[in-house]
């Protein structure tokens, strides 16, 4: 499954909720879906608090919901996520890092 199939079966669930109606308590807007990624970002640091590792199912349950969380925000910010990530990953292979630059560690 590819991000595309991924974006679209996201966006049937939330239209299938009533989350994309004019009148939605939960807009979906870049705004909110930023606010909302932010959040579901936090729950996953959260299992990180007190221990060293996460109960592997709760954890993959937050990524989930970040994950769906930037699929939506990138689909209705009209941002082709796919390209970003590539973008960014060929820009990072070019880029220095300053531990790279001295042999030390940051």
């Amino acid at each position: 499954m590819d991000i595309a199939e991924l974006t679209a079966r996201m966006h049937a669930l939330v239209e299938s909720k009533g989350w994309y109606a004019p009148d939605s308590p939960k807009a979906q807007t870049p705004k909110n879906l930023a606010i909302s990624l932010c959040l579901e970002a936090a729950e996953v640091l959260e299992h990180f608090q007190w221990h060293e590792t996460a109960d592997q199912a709760a954890l993959a349950g937050e990524l989930a919901d970040v994950t769906l969380y930037l699929l939506q925000l990138a689909a209705v910010s009209g941002i082709d996520l796919e390209a970003a990530v590539l973008d960014k990953l060929a820009a990072n292979s070019l880029r220095s890092w300053p531990e790279h630059r001295t042999g030390g560690t940051a």
